[in-house]
């Protein structure tokens, strides 16, 4: 079942499940950012835990970081061509999510009931 090697748990198409990195994706929609700029929407996501995401972002390929040669040092976070592409499926996603949110509520409740 799992042995295609382009369809193992290390793929990077998986990693964009993670909690945060749907989030990132649309803040870097619109171009570079700063940390402190990425800060501001998502403001309850503790520092440590963007810059988590923001490396492993970065690793599978999804973001290019810029440092700057400038003082204080200055550092940008852009999509590159590979993040740019999640966003259609991103969107898709987001579509499914709320067309079929009703049915989830029921779900879960159904199933806290049980």
């Amino acid at each position: 079942m799992f042995a295609d090697p382009g369809c193992s748990d290390r793929a990077g198409p998986f990693r964009v499940g993670d909690k945060w990195t749907g989030m990132v994706l649309r803040c870097l929609e619109g171009g570079p950012r700063r940390f402190t700029e990425l800060r501001v929407p998502l403001h309850w996501v503790t520092p440590k835990v963007l810059t988590e995401t923001l490396r492993s972002m970065e690793r599978n390929g999804f973001v290019s970081r810029t440092v700057h040669d400038e003082n204080p040092p200055r550092v940008e976070y852009e999509l590159t061509a590979l993040g740019r592409s999640l966003l259609e499926p991103l969107d898709f996603a987001c579509d499914w999510a709320r067309t079929h949110a009703p049915e989830i509520v029921a779900a879960r409740a159904a199933y806290e009931t049980e």
